[in-house]
């Protein structure tokens, strides 16, 4: 019975762990697909300014320090979007990957638990099945 309840319990936690590596991937994959599209939102990076508000607190050289460097970012930022969609058949590999990794460790797991119920029960510590009778 023991047996049982340790290698469903391992089952019941394989099956989680494939859930959530496959949504985890899902949502990865959708992600790095549609990062192309987010080009057209980056190309006003480099006429962003200072608030208004913010400007009398800040001398000049810094907002302009500021400005340079968000329009030297813009492009950067362009061509990272540009080639995330390229990333997504490495991403698929990744999850594979470690989706395995963890799947031999829940299966190790429950050798080892079934392991351990064999030594509990063979020493006699582990808990008695069936009716006990004394002898006398």
């Amino acid at each position: 019975m023991f047996y049982a309840l340790s290698w469903f319990f391992v089952i019941a936690l394989l099956a989680l762990w494939s859930l959530t590596a496959w949504a985890l991937h899902a949502v990865a994959v959708w992600t790095v697909s549609n990062a192309g599209a987010l080009t057209d939102a980056t190309s006003g990076t480099g006429s962003m300014a200072l608030p208004d508000w913010l400007a009398p607190w800040v001398p000049p050289e810094v907002a302009q320090w500021a400005s340079s460097l968000l329009g030297g970012l813009a492009p950067f930022i362009d061509s990272l979007l540009q080639a995330a969609p390229a990333l997504a058949g490495g991403l698929t590999v990744a999850t594979w990957v470690i989706w395995g990794i963890g799947s031999v460790l829940l299966v190790l797991l429950g050798a080892g638990l079934h392991l351990l119920i064999a030594l509990l029960r063979r020493s006699g510590a582990g808990p008695k099945v069936g009716p006990s009778f004394a002898a006398g």
